[in-house]
């Protein structure tokens, strides 16, 4: 059991019409793609890009690309920003898919909401590039951050496949002894590739987005025959000693919900300051839904609040 005097956890009951109709629309029209047996994630990515990069982004939020040592990634810059804080954010998409032009619309209302620069990671993807290339190219964007920014300015986030990436990197700055970054915010985070969460099968049908053999297709894909096991890409059996304080988001119903709370009960334990949010019958990672979704934009309003507390 964790120690609760580390874990808060809150149950979100509460859910807008809103949420039904999305969530229909992604069993639809989204998860059927990722079963498919002829499923191709390169042509698939170029896809999400097209079909996301359409989305409007935030105002007043500048667009930087960046790319150095093989780092490659965007700035997303608050108009009149004052915040030292920066944020680095990892995608989701599996391993597979997602880039920092996907995510724009969720990304740019970070930073204007938290007033804090995004550094959106646009890390190597399988099966192009197997583990570990993405959670090699995490720890090289920590190093870089760390040549111009106090470690308790930055702050760790991501969704998914990039909230497991964020919780490999921790695993691999305290193994590298670098100092710890302020907190880290994790949206259903993807920690388990070995893929032993009872939900993966509970959820498979609840689950808008994903089924178990899709997280475990994605999980094989990516792995190429690697340990699972091995912390930086199942970061679920990493020592979480040490960790600054964790926000984690799951829905009840998704399939990666078991991966999220057992994260959340492994660092209460390891002593680490942790909250914990179940929402009822959310998609998988809904604050990306932001500003449609009604409960994206409170998440969105919780993220930059828990920021600002951080540093």
């Amino acid at each position: 059991m964790a120690n609760t005097a580390n874990l808060t956890r809150k149950s979100i009951k509460r859910r807008s019409v809103r949420s039904y109709l999305i969530s229909w629309f992604l069993r639809r029209n989204f998860k059927p793609k990722l079963l498919s047996p002829d499923f191709d994630a390169p042509r698939f990515r170029q896809s999400l890009d097209r079909d996301m990069g359409r989305n409007p982004v935030a105002t007043d939020v500048e667009i930087e690309a960046f790319e150095q040592d093989g780092i490659r990634a965007e700035w997303n810059i608050p108009a009149g920003e004052k915040s030292s804080q920066v944020i680095l954010y990892c995608h989701g998409g599996g391993y597979l898919f997602g880039s920092p032009l996907a995510y724009r619309t969720f990304t740019t209302r970070l930073a204007k909401q938290s007033g804090a620069r995004v550094f959106v990671l646009d890390y190597r993807l399988a099966p192009e590039h197997p583990f570990p290339a993405a959670a090699d190219d995490a720890l090289a964007a920590y190093y870089y951050l760390l040549e111009t920014r106090d470690p308790r300015t930055i702050v760790l986030a991501g969704d998914s496949a990039g909230a497991g990436l964020c919780l490999s990197l921790l695993a691999q700055i305290k193994e590298a002894g670098l100092p710890m970054p302020a907190a880290a915010m994790l949206l259903s985070p993807y920690a388990d590739l070995s893929t032993t969460g009872v939900s993966l099968d509970s959820n498979s049908h609840s689950c808008a987005m994903f089924s178990g053999d899709s997280i475990r297709r994605a999980a094989a894909t990516y792995l190429a025959g690697a340990d699972a096991l091995d912390p930086r890409a199942s970061p679920l059996f990493a020592d979480y000693t040490g960790f600054p304080p964790l926000l984690i988001y799951v829905s009840d119903s998704e399939v990666l919900r078991d991966d999220g709370i057992r994260v959340a009960e492994k660092a209460a334990v390891a002593g680490v300051t942790t909250e914990l949010q179940i929402w009822r019958g959310q998609p998988h990672v809904w604050p990306l839904f932001v500003p449609r979704l009604p409960e994206a934009v409170t998440v969105l309003d919780e993220m930059a609040a828990f920021c600002k507390a951080a540093s």
